[in-house]
């Protein structure tokens, strides 16, 4: 799968909003609690799916199910003015009976309709973590080449932060080198 740089960008800060909410300062998990509360404020945050899409995605975070993940893969190599229609992925996507309500709430809403698409999207890139490592590079395919990442050792694209764990203890530490170079932390080598 390629991601188009649009939803690289989006994926990683929705990934960090998400990490945002999981713990407390004192280290307990209060993801559930977090997630009610930015649910009820779904009239208020509508308001900002243009600016801070990843922000209220997470409000539909599990709420999704993907039953044609080839047209959700596909969706993720468009750019923000090249997606598809919500109404066009009925039978790629469903929302849990509990997002249906919220997702009513954001599609009365201007740029709705495409923020849906912006969240399933996010939301499968959540529950696929390994499976888009990098960006596209532009809109050609290419039959069978990889086209090179940033990186040209053999780097593996894990994330410090990927719901599956490193395959060794090795590739999470690099993992969470990788992940702490981005943040802006200097590699210690």
């Amino acid at each position: 799968m390629k991601l188009s740089p649009y939803f690289y960008d989006l994926r990683s800060a929705y990934q960090a909003e998400l990490d945002d909410l999981v713990s407390d300062s004192e280290g307990k998990d209060v993801l559930r609690r977090r997630l009610a509360e930015k649910r009820s404020e779904i009239g208020f945050l509508v308001k900002m799916m243009a600016l801070a899409p990843e922000m209220v995605a997470v409000v539909f975070h599990q709420g999704f199910r993907f039953a044609k993940p080839a047209v959700m893969e596909h969706v993720l190599g468009q750019g923000a003015d090249k997606l598809p229609e919500w109404g066009t992925l009925t039978g790629a996507v469903a929302l849990e009976p509990w997002a249906a309500s919220l997702a009513q709430t954001v599609l009365r809403e201007p740029g709705g309709p495409a923020f849906m698409v912006v969240a399933a999207g996010l939301e499968y890139l959540h529950q696929h973590a390994r499976l888009a490592p990098a960006p596209a590079q532009g809109e050609a395919e290419h039959d069978g080449d990889e086209e090179a990442a940033e990186h040209d050792d053999d780097y593996n694209a894990l994330s410090a932060d990927d719901a599956a764990d490193p395959h060794n203890s090795r590739t999470r530490e690099e993992a969470s080198a990788h992940w702490l170079a981005e943040a802006g932390f200097d590699r210690k080598d």
